[in-house]
């Protein structure tokens, strides 16, 4: 009984060492916090001004002390939206031939320009799915269902862009040369 003890007490102090040693190195998972380091201080972004994609797109890059600019012009980066499209297609029936799956889709086309419009990200396409389940006795309920996996598209969309728009490297034509 007491080597059990004996054996769990150095296992918790192992533990305990090895994850304050990681803690105070400074190690922490890329984007663990929610904020990412973008190379750029400015984007103008092509979203139009009622796209919700846009809206929840901007608020991420501002709390990531990114300035969202009014015009292409004075900006570091361009977003570029080259199509945004929400599918919803028939996935399965039933044996009278009625509805029982949909599968629904949302898919953006983008490209990433830096200020003298070398491309940065190439054009680029992000496709989501989700399955959901339909039952013609609540039409209600899976109308709101189907709204909420769209939200949810929509985050797991912005999270997706921000992680792609960190990743960038300035292009080497894009950087002056030094000075001898």
């Amino acid at each position: 009984m007491r080597t059990s003890y004996k054996k769990k007490m150095v296992r918790t102090v192992a533990a305990l060492v090895v994850a304050a040693s990681l803690t105070a190195c400074g190690f922490q998972l890329r984007g663990s916090n929610g904020s990412y380091t973008m190379p750029f201080h400015s984007i103008f972004l092509t979203f139009p001004d009622t796209s919700p994609l846009g809206t929840e797109l901007k608020r991420n890059l501002r709390a990531g002390d990114v300035v969202i600019a009014d015009k292409a012009e004075g900006a570091d980066a361009q977003f570029v939206v080259l199509g945004e499209n929400r599918g919803k297609s028939i996935l399965s029936l039933n044996s009278l031939g009625r509805v029982r799956e949909y599968l629904l889709t949302y898919t953006l086309t983008f490209a990433v320009r830096d200020s003298k419009g070398v491309e940065l990200l190439p054009a680029t396409e992000i496709t989501l799915r989700r399955n959901m389940a339909f039952d013609e006795t609540q039409v209600l309920a899976k109308e709101s269902e189907e709204a909420l996996l769209y939200r949810d598209m929509q985050a797991d969309l912005v999270q997706q862009i921000m992680r792609r728009l960190a990743a960038l490297r300035p292009s080497p034509m894009a950087t002056p040369a030094p000075a001898k």
